[in-house]
């Protein structure tokens, strides 16, 4: 007796799932994206962007947070809420490295290294520049 057999999926099946996969990947980012953005609002209200950098003081390392508005502006806020900000992102983010500064951005949802540039004044630039040229020699 022969009975068919299909041999291989079917490609228009493949794509269905695949979009049907997709749409629902958006929707849970953009929700994600949503209530973090609605708990930061809840934290310190105006709360856009939030600034997290490892410092050490006195051989401490400790963690600084900044909660950012808009226009670039610092929130003011108690240090509780500068912790339960932090403690969002982590909880958030399991994965990511907090041991380099990173940046998230509670518009897009996007957690960045934030590569802090030192003040030009400082010209700690200018010897970081000279210091890798005289070991390239």
């Amino acid at each position: 007796m022969n009975t068919p057999q299909r041999t291989r999926r079917l490609r228009a099946a493949d794509a269905i799932h695949g979009a049907r996969d997709a749409r629902a990947r958006i929707a849970t980012r953009a929700e994600f994206v949503r209530i973090v953005a609605a708990q930061l609002d809840v934290i310190a209200p105006g709360t856009v962007r939030v600034a997290v950098a490892p410092v050490t003081v006195e051989d401490r390392t400790r963690t600084w947070v900044e909660l950012i508005t808009e226009d670039g502006r610092a929130v003011t806020a108690d240090r509780d809420a500068h912790r339960a900000a932090h403690g969002l992102l982590t909880r958030a983010f399991p994965a990511a490295d907090w041991s380099v500064p990173r940046l998230y951005d509670a518009r897009t949802g996007d957690l960045t290294v934030n590569t802090l540039a030192a003040p030009p004044a400082l010209g700690l630039d200018d010897a970081e520049a000279a210091l890798n040229a005289e070991a390239s020699q």
